[in-house]
């Protein structure tokens, strides 16, 4: 199936039923009076978050939904039925904004969350409702009232625990293939990965936590630059990102610090989440540059730098128990 985590729909609710002139015609009976019914509510455009949906694919070929008239009303005081709702089934963490994709409307980020956007419109009133003392036979019914519509957007950001960032070729795939069942496309030219992986990391019968994928960055991705940043609203929601940076490739610091300024020009909290950092690809590496651009890295960022390698698996079992550590203490803030 592919991946697809932006589309823009088309909603209109129902409009409601017409009320209706009636009046009341039996045998014996002198006086009938009015009895027209109202009309019925129009349908109600309502949002949901499925667990088992993980793209917005299926808008792409469905852009347009609108949900049905309330019945009319009709004599005797019956009031017409009311329409039903259209209910759309979006994948868990998708976010729903205005026509100009600013607005936030709804977030349905827990699975079974559900949301009214459109409101249907209410049915019109019969001539029973107008009736009075002194207008004993009103001639007056109302058409029903209509319904909302609205274009917007649908945003899909993934649930996941952790997220991987890096350079393209610093061996984020890998490190996801290793760790998990993912099996994401691995080469070695860069972009390789053209849209973000999940896999579930599972340390325990009782230890598991989500990681996510996305494609790499480079300097001015937050200008439009190689893919871009618009995958980074995938880790918005991770608790800690794997900073993860191609040890054999040289200028570690460069690296590092080209991540960080996309991170801090992209917005979203990215830069104030926790950080771990990895040098990647030590099996690719002599132990003398392994323990230089080590130093260099944390002098340079001031933070520990652990050492892992996808291919070999030294480091990972450390790295992904560093992972649930700061989930752990993430989800106890929580």
């Amino acid at each position: 199936m592919k991946f697809l985590d932006q589309a823009k729909i088309y909603c209109r609710s129902g409009d409601g039923g017409d009320g209706v002139i009636a009046f009341r015609r039996e045998r014996f009976i002198e006086y009938g009076g009015p009895d027209g019914g109202d009309g019925g509510r129009g349908g109600h455009i309502e949002f949901v978050a499925m667990q088992n949906l993980n793209t917005l694919i299926d808008f792409r070929y469905t852009q347009h939904f609108r949900a049905r008239k309330g019945g009319n009303g009709a004599g005797s005081d019956r009031t017409g039925a009311a329409a039903e709702d259209v209910v759309i089934q979006v994948p868990v963490g998708t976010q729903i904004f205005a026509d100009d994709q600013e607005t936030l409307l709804a977030d349905l980020d827990v699975p079974g969350k559900r949301i009214r956007l459109l409101r249907g419109g209410d049915g019109g009133h019969g001539n029973t409702h107008f009736k009075t003392s002194t207008n004993r036979s009103p001639r007056r019914a109302d058409v029903g009232w209509p319904g909302e519509e609205r274009w917007i957007w649908l945003r899909l950001k993934l649930i996941a625990d952790a997220g991987l960032v890096g350079l393209p070729n610093a061996g984020k795939s890998t490190f996801l293939s290793v760790v998990s069942a993912a099996k994401p496309k691995i080469a070695d030219y860069p972009f390789t990965t053209l849209h973000p992986q999940l896999g579930v990391v599972r340390l325990s019968m009782t230890q598991e936590f989500v990681i996510a994928d996305i494609p790499g960055l480079i300097e001015g991705a937050h200008e439009g630059a190689g893919l871009g940043d618009r995958f980074l609203g995938h880790v918005e929601r991770c608790a800690v990102l794997l900073h993860l940076i191609d040890g054999a490739a040289g200028k570690v610091v460069d690296q590092w610090r080209t991540i960080r300024e996309e991170l801090e020009s992209y917005g979203g909290g990215l830069v104030g989440k926790p950080e771990i950092i990895a040098l990647n690809k030590t099996d690719a590496m002599t132990p003398r540059e392994i323990s230089s651009r080590k130093a260099a890295l944390a002098k340079a960022s001031g933070a520990k730098v652990m050492l892992v390698s996808g291919v070999s698996g030294e480091g990972v079992k450390e790295v992904l128990g560093a992972l649930w550590a700061a989930i752990v203490e993430a989800r106890a803030k929580t």
